[in-house]
């Protein structure tokens, strides 16, 4: 059973991805959970504390979605792993969020503008980031890259102009197939990890 704190977080991702910043308060919070009125404010008193509850449960969402592809097998074994293995797996992650998890990938850019006019969520939407980012370093380091730090921003860029494009830029109408994203992966690798000439 979903907790009530859960339950006004995906209610909250749900109305960002419907309604935009504008349309996420605490009454629409109340009203589309089915809770009752005052709900969501006895969760999270004022604005910031409910985005702040959004991006929390937000966070937590994608990180399971990570583990569960991380971990069987996948990203943690490191050392059986290769651009090949690496593409297949990070496609099937980026596909299912365009496919399956659109909402969330929505709520995260609403709330990412969001945070450049407020700096108590730019702070923790950079924290968390961070959690994101260290598994970027280490999978380019285990590829093989010369400068893990610089290859995991460049993956990470590409990652989410994917993730843009499809939810909110101009390639919003034709999702790429988890194919087509996985060419553009392997591109990618190589590319970074191919030894400059002498």
């Amino acid at each position: 059973m979903t907790s009530r704190p859960d339950l006004i977080g995906d209610t909250a991702i749900a109305l960002l991805a419907e309604r935009g910043m504008r349309g996420l308060t605490h009454r629409a919070v109340d009203e589309a959970a089915g809770l009752p009125a005052g709900s969501t404010s006895n969760h999270a008193r004022t604005r910031s504390a409910l985005l702040e509850t959004t991006f929390a449960r937000l966070c937590r969402l994608e990180a399971e979605v990570f583990e569960d592809a991380a971990n069987p097998g996948g990203l943690l074994a490191l050392d059986t792993l290769t651009p090949e293995t690496a593409a297949d797996l990070v496609a099937a992650q980026l596909h299912d969020t365009l496919t399956l998890r659109r909402d969330q990938a929505l709520a995260r850019f609403e709330l990412a503008l969001e945070a450049t006019r407020r700096p108590e969520l730019r702070a923790i939407y950079d924290d968390a980031g961070v959690t994101f980012r260290e598994p970027a370093r280490g999978l380019m380091a285990a590829l093989g890259a010369a400068d893990p730090d610089r290859a995991g921003r460049t993956f990470i860029a590409f990652s989410e102009g994917i993730l843009f494009d499809s939810v909110a830029g101009a390639g919003s109408r034709a999702v790429p197939t988890r194919e087509e994203i996985r060419e553009g992966l392997l591109e990618l690798f190589r590319g970074m990890l191919m030894k400059p000439a002498l």
